[in-house]
């Protein structure tokens, strides 16, 4: 009898979630129903037996590889859609395409993602291990680097089943009690260049440049090249990000406001201290590169001796505290780079953020508008250049992941900003609760794809890759990944596929999403 009340209270867990508890709790009040349920005999034999079952399930998930098994969800399958919308067609917007960076890997923005048919979702678990950032290969491979208790990993993954094929472990996270550096300086970003190489700076103060594949064309992490950059950062510097500009010099940032660029070919490094706090990645252009601080907006550029200057510097509204939702105080958004020469930031203002545009050959502003609701609105994701304006993702409220437990749901919101003739204008704003995620535009399909959470009365914490218009930001659909915590994205990535998937990283893994007919395939 006992077993048959375990096993109908995981079916009813399954069903509706944790408010199983709540309905347990209520049965157990009417004496009848107490009266009729067995009293637990506790037996050495009993105990073994489930202690000896715990450890068999614990040594299958850790002897088995990465990927082998889905990410577990947490009940409230009948309580949560698991899709809502409709296929769409797709819409291919009628832009210009950005210029391919000659140094970087290819871009996907003209990749095609899911469009609703029939969409199918799967999971690989990495134990505890979280995914952030990836990036598609040339041969279609798929170069992510994940997370556990020591620090970075860096996989090549089988796009297909989404287990690691190679998998090299990074230098490991640095001891500080500064929770701003430790994720500023996580060693969490890297680019892929175009040799498929990953470019990233690591924790303890170096860039490497890591092969993903041998001279066969299998998967292999080789380090191919070093820099050692402390004595240019100091002991007490971490390296940000590093990214190459459109002459192949890699050029870095630190978390105390040093910049720096490697001429590959020349050789050298040079480094320049603009002594204000980055946490945030950069862009380049043909030009130049776009450097936001924790007070201004840069532009770099290289002199005619071959170091790096200002070229301009123009200041933000940087607020007067940490907004919830952010890291540090100041910008949370890296620059975007749009059309009309022009490059976006969102500031810090109250009681609205603003979006700002600014032309990239003076740092004029040239408009601004604000999003969201007064009071709250906060940004620590990268803004998404959608050619005439930017896709700008709302994190006000999310302070941890008890942000979303128990199907609480931060403020959240997306909107699109435009310019036009030197004007702002708000284009459309979503209520989705996009947070820690950072959306990627299709140009292929019309679509901006992003991880949105929903709240829950059934207390079910049901994450969705949710796809909406980028022309007027209504959903098109919005298909259930799974729920509980080991499903929550922590400032992840979307990223697409030549085929059409989407994939995203979250705490314990990844998951992908595909149209049924490209699943076939």
């Amino acid at each position: 009898m006992g077993w048959i009340l375990v096993a109908l209270g995981a079916l009813l867990w399954g069903a509706i979630g944790p408010a199983t508890i709540v309905v347990v709790g209520a049965l157990l009040l009417v004496p009848q129903v107490r009266s009729r349920v067995p009293r637990p005999r506790l037996s050495w034999r009993g105990a073994g037996i489930g202690v000896l079952v715990a450890v068999v399930l614990a040594a299958v998930v850790v002897v088995l590889p990465d990927g082998t098994l889905p990410v577990p969800s947490n009940g409230g399958l009948l309580v949560t859609p698991a899709y809502e919308g409709r296929q769409v067609a797709a819409k291919p917007l009628d832009v210009d395409e950005p210029s391919q960076h000659p140094w970087l890997a290819d871009s996907q923005i003209n990749r095609p993602g899911p469009l609703g048919d029939n969409p199918e979702s799967d999971s690989a678990w990495y134990g505890l291990e979280s995914c952030r950032s990836m990036q598609f290969a040339s041969n279609g491979r798929l170069v992510a680097i994940c997370h556990d208790r020591r620090g970075p990993l860096l996989h090549v993954l089988d796009p297909e089943s989404m287990r690691p094929l190679a998998t090299k472990r990074l230098p490991a996270a640095s001891q500080t009690d500064d929770a701003v550096r430790a994720d500023a300086c996580s060693g969490a970003r890297f680019y892929l260049d175009n040799g498929d190489r990953a470019v990233l700076a690591t924790t303890d103060g170096r860039i490497q440049a890591i092969g993903t594949a041998d001279a066969d064309g299998e998967p292999d992490l080789t380090v191919d090249q070093t820099w050692n950059l402390v004595k240019l950062i100091g002991e007490d510097d971490c390296l940000v990000r590093a990214m190459a500009d459109w002459s192949g010099r890699i050029w870095w940032v630190s978390y105390q406001g040093r910049v720096g660029m490697l001429d590959t070919v020349a050789g050298g490094a040079k480094v320049l201290d603009l002594e204000e706090q980055i946490t945030q990645p950069f862009s380049v252009d043909e030009s130049g590169v776009f450097v936001t601080t924790d007070r201004a907006l840069y532009r770099l550029v290289v002199d005619d001796r071959g170091a790096a200057k200002v070229s301009w510097r123009t200041t933000y509204d940087r607020g007067v505290e940490v907004k919830s939702g952010q890291i540090a105080q100041g910008s949370g958004s890296g620059p975007a780079l749009v059309d009309d020469n022009l490059v976006a930031i969102a500031d810090n203002a109250e009681p609205r953020m603003q979006v700002a545009f600014h032309d990239r050959s003076t740092g004029a502003e040239v408009c601004k508008s604000a999003v969201f609701d007064g009071g709250e609105s906060a940004t620590e994701t990268s803004l998404v250049s959608v050619g005439s304006g930017v896709v700008v993702t709302n994190d006000h409220g999310r302070r941890s992941v008890a942000s979303t437990l128990l199907g609480f749901t931060p403020t959240g919101g997306m909107a699109r900003v435009d310019h036009a003739d030197g004007a702002c204008r708000v284009v459309w704003t979503n209520p989705v609760a996009a947070v820690s995620t950072r959306p990627v535009v299709s140009w292929a399909t019309g679509l901006v794809y992003t991880m949105a959470k929903r709240p829950s009365a059934w207390g079910v914490s049901a994450w969705y890759l949710t796809a909406l218009d980028v022309r007027d930001g209504k959903r098109a659909f919005a298909v259930r990944t799974g729920t509980g915590v080991l499903h929550t994205p922590r400032l992840s990535f979307v990223a697409l596929g030549k085929d059409g998937a989407a994939y995203v990283g979250h705490r314990s893994g990844l998951v992908r999403v595909r149209d049924a007919e490209r699943a076939k395939k």
